[in-house]
């Protein structure tokens, strides 16, 4: 069986989620702290991680950022 589009997109945002939600806490911050650092909504970041919203390049680049990590690190899935 051949998997969907949608699922395979739905698995690559959950990964993206999940791997920013873990750096966010290695980094010791709220969703509020990263938020507010990268000038993102909380409810946005809140969506990003539990893998609920398409994360544009700039909004990849200012989580990065607030992370003080290479955007390419966010991509590590």
């Amino acid at each position: 069986m051949v998997p969907s589009p949608l699922t395979d997109a739905d698995a690559v945002l959950q990964a993206f989620g999940t791997r920013l939600k873990a750096l966010r806490t290695e980094a010791g911050m709220s969703q509020m702290t990263l938020a507010e650092a990268s000038g993102l909504h909380p409810t946005y970041v809140s969506g990003v991680e539990r893998g609920r919203r398409n994360v544009s390049l700039l909004a990849i680049v200012r989580l990065a950022r607030a992370l003080s990590q290479a955007p390419a690190s966010l991509l590590d899935l």
